[in-house]
């Protein structure tokens, strides 16, 4: 019985990385197709134009062009992007690009599958089009920060400004919002939950029990934290960390 395969691209000038990422795609993801790789930006544009893909996986720095700049030769995005970097430095700028995800060389199987997953929960609906086209036109000054989370609390309905959010800190089955303002929330929602709803709006989960919001980002330790605004410091656990350096 025939069934839809997801139709993907690799682009990426590490000859070593696009064999083992492929490799990985064959063999553990039978749902996916990749269709061409192509080993610079000029060459990924004509594939993509070509074979009109759902999903690329997509190479930061490459000797023609960076995966950023390659995107922006698209008026309309019409597919899904995975960053893949040696570059752990680029990874907030792939949050705050609205990318699908990133995942850093060499390729974790683990956080291929968490990427590939989220791509497939993401495919249900155009937003990824939506806010990745936005992204390129206002990538850099336009944000989501002035959108409305609302959500559930034990007394009632909780509206909250994103921008407002520092960070969210997870217990069991509800969680904790600490705001610029000093305030905390306690809201009925799991971290889980709340990743979902905050996909492609600048926030990352850096720890188990912790999402922060990207732009309030002020300084990186040393150690197993990040330094937010009025102070905060987050926890980001080791395999993360290398994001944050």
């Amino acid at each position: 019985m025939s069934f839809h395969k997801i139709r993907c691209l690799i682009i990426d000038d590490d000859p070593f990385i696009t064999e083992l990422l492929q490799d990985k795609i064959n063999h553990y993801f039978p749902d996916l197709k990749v269709l061409s790789v192509a080993k610079n930006g000029n060459e990924g544009i004509e594939e993509i134009n070509k074979h009109i893909p759902e999903l690329i996986f997509l190479d930061v720095e490459m000797a023609d062009m960076t995966g950023f700049e390659m995107l922006s030769y698209f008026s309309e995005i019409y597919f899904q992007t995975i960053f893949i970097t040696s570059y752990s430095h680029y990874a907030i700028k792939a949050i705050r690009f609205n990318a699908l995800d990133y995942l850093l060389k060499p390729i974790d199987l683990g956080e291929l599958k968490r990427a590939i997953n989220r791509f497939k929960i993401r495919k249900k609906s155009d937003l990824q089009k939506e806010n990745l086209s936005l992204a390129l036109k206002n990538v850099a000054n336009k944000n989501v920060s002035n959108h409305i989370l609302n959500l559930k609390t034990q007394d009632g309905n909780l509206n909250l400004v994103l921008n407002d959010i520092l960070h969210i800190e997870g217990q069991r089955n509800y969680s904790y919002i600490y705001l610029k303002n000093g305030s905390k929330k306690l809201v009925t929602k799991t971290l889980i939950e709340l990743e979902e709803l905050l996909d492609s709006k600048g926030f990352y989960r850096c720890h188990k029990s912790h999402i922060l919001n990207a732009k309030h980002i002020t300084s990186y330790t040393n150690g197993n934290l990040v330094q937010l605004s009025q102070s905060i410091k987050v926890p980001i656990s080791r395999r993360k960390k290398k994001s944050f350096r």
